[in-house]
């Protein structure tokens, strides 16, 4: 299996929490660019390889700053280069405000078939605190937009430890999120990224984020409330119907190799045990290096045989179906509950060995950070 992502970096404005690479699109060319991801996808195949593609996103940003045409495009140079495979996964991310039914329409014409949709809260005041640029209205309404353009696989995102949230409050945005039917939900907690708008204010005491109980406590209710509606917890932060899974993350937690395209665009190659590249954080940059036909990306780290082992056991690990035991000793050559004997005991009863596989319950996922520093060099 192998994926293709697209970073569209450009927003109409930026949330104080994000700390992904992107840019406000006013006064960027986004012709321009989508010319530049065309080159880049022509000029990384010798180098990535020309194997069909089994999943695309388009992530940002707000790749719904792109038009119908310019995703068709897009999806029509993946396929001259390297080709897409008949059952192909394409997502793409969508924030509310900025389609509506045509737009969505084109979308789908175009070859797009799951949407990822940014609703985030149903929560007015919550809305506003995050300076979000929609409502909690024109969220549920980009929702059934999405559905009347004839899209079957929809997640929505759900961020929870929100400053003021109530227990109440998450419990009934979990329960209108379920009434709107997505396949699948992907759901965050609030946490203070280094760099962030959100952090400066945190430091200069504008706000201050939720205790570790309140966190522990919301990232256990919203479990308990989607699985109490039909969804599969699969992995940490990530909730599906049965087998609405998205494809091109399990993909990564798998470490499958896939090829990223656009300015801050990562890479993931199986050359030995494999390299992890990256495109500079610099729309411009990015666009004249593929346009001067110059690589436009740089290894950033080149793997050992520990490291892969240790990479996989932390992706692995993440996801409700955990270690495949055979699996792994037939990729790394090694017996996982022996090598990682030790780390193994330290987690205690919040890692299960159930016949071949090993996996963490919930009060692992929710101890994770601390547990997964036993299996990390």
């Amino acid at each position: 299996m192998s994926g293709l992502y697209f970073h569209i970096p450009f927003c109409r404005s930026k949330c104080p929490y994000c700390d992904f690479y992107s840019v406000v699109a006013a006064g960027h060319d986004l012709d321009r660019y989508v010319q530049a991801l065309c080159l880049d996808l022509e000029q990384s195949r010798d180098w990535y390889g020309s194997a069909p593609f089994s999943t695309v996103f388009f992530g940002g940003g707000t790749p719904s700053l792109l038009s119908g045409e310019q995703i068709a495009t897009l999806l029509q140079c993946a396929t001259h280069h390297y080709g897409l495979r008949d059952d192909v996964e394409v997502s793409m991310e969508v924030n509310p405000g900025t389609v509506d039914v045509a737009a969505l329409e084109s979308y789908r014409r175009a070859g797009v078939n799951r949407l990822s949709i940014g609703v985030q809260s149903l929560d007015g005041h919550q809305l506003r605190w995050l300076q979000r640029a929609h409502s909690a209205q024109q969220a549920v309404d980009v929702v059934h937009a999405a559905r009347r353009a004839g899209f079957s696989r929809i997640n929505v995102d759900l961020m929870f430890a929100l400053p003021g949230q109530s227990d109440e409050s998450l419990r009934q945005t979990c329960r209108r999120l379920a009434e709107l039917s997505p396949e699948h939900v992907a759901v965050y907690g609030l946490t203070v990224e280094e760099g962030t708008p959100l952090a400066s204010a945190e430091q200069h005491g504008d706000w201050q984020p939720v205790d570790d109980e309140t966190y522990c406590r919301h990232f256990q209710l919203v479990s308990e409330e989607l699985t109490s509606l039909g969804y599969e917890h699969y992995e940490i932060s990530n909730f599906a119907r049965p087998g609405e899974a998205c494809r091109h993350n399990l993909g990564y937690w798998q470490r499958q190799p896939y090829l990223g395209i656009g300015a801050g665009a990562h890479s993931f190659r199986a050359c030995g045990w494999g390299e992890r590249w990256a495109c500079p954080d610099d729309v411009c940059r990015y666009m004249v290096l593929a346009e001067e036909g110059t690589s436009t990306r740089q290894c950033i780290e080149t793997f050992n045989h520990d490291q892969a082992i240790s990479e996989a056991a932390y992706l692995a690990l993440r996801c409700c179906q955990g270690v495949d035991l055979d699996l792994f000793r037939q990729r790394y050559g090694v017996d996982f509950c022996e090598y990682f004997a030790e780390g193994i005991r330290a987690c205690g009863h919040d890692l299960s060995h159930n016949g071949n596989r090993c996996s963490f319950n919930l009060q692992g996922w929710l101890l994770y950070n601390s547990h997964i520093e036993n299996f990390l060099l």
